[in-house]
């Protein structure tokens, strides 16, 4: 007999994704950290000022969510005693040295290799050229912006090959034409933006931002199934 605890939930109302609590690092990059979500498309919806000088803020993937509970991005700097605990991590792995602890560089290399390897967080856009222009002025940004500049490492994976309509669109696309990687699926794309403003992970230095774009007409797609060629 099943125990409670195996039996699935019995939920009679709908669900969404509630909100996601992003942290960047210092007080002084609260603004720059704020401008950079909104070049990604995410909408401002308040700027709290704290007492300490810091800036406690309320984002929205899409306007639509402003006046609900979902869809929400709350943004503050990295707490005092989350700041202390990977100062001392960093200490004891000689993390940023040229003694980092055999772990550390592992998983440089394997977060080298793959930016989902580690925590991120993604989102959905139901625009092929809203991401292709998202990106295409965050490359701009990462050579030209004096605030931004080389703090934006960006990467793109395209679907697996096979869909001949696909693979045309994504050849002729700005930021996809020249790509050699792949997504672990069919018929979607991905595009990852890594930045030293925010923190997470187990190193607390960056944050990976992932947006995501579906073709319509395809049950089977990178979000829907994992996939390898």
């Amino acid at each position: 007999m099943a125990t409670l605890l195996e039996k699935p939930a019995e939920i009679k109302g709908a669900r969404s994704m509630g909100h996601m609590a992003l942290h960047y690092k210092t007080k002084e990059d609260g603004p720059l950290a704020a401008r950079l979500l909104s070049m990604l498309g995410y909408v401002e919806t308040q700027d709290l000022l704290l007492p300490n000088g810091s800036h406690f803020y309320r984002f929205v993937v899409d306007p639509r969510h402003s006046p609900r509970g979902d869809g929400i991005v709350y943004v503050s700097v990295v707490p005092d005693a989350q700041r202390d605990l990977t100062k001392a991590i960093h200490e004891a792995l000689g993390v940023g040295t040229d003694h980092e602890h055999a772990a550390v560089v592992a998983m440089r290399e394997k977060l080298e290799e793959d930016p989902e390897y580690s925590f991120h967080y993604g989102t959905l856009m139901e625009s092929l050229e809203d991401l292709e222009n998202i990106f295409l002025a965050l490359e701009d940004a990462n050579k030209n912006d004096p605030q931004l500049k080389g703090r934006l490492k960006l990467v793109y994976n395209r679907a697996l090959p096979g869909n001949a309509d696909v693979d045309a669109r994504l050849d002729a696309s700005p930021i996809y034409g020249g790509v050699t990687r792949y997504a672990y699926g069919k018929n979607g794309v991905q595009a990852f933006v890594e930045t030293d403003i925010l923190a997470s992970g187990v190193l607390g230095e960056t944050m990976m931002l992932e947006f995501d774009y579906v073709f319509p007409g395809y049950d089977r797609h990178v979000l829907s199934i994992v996939e390898w060629e």
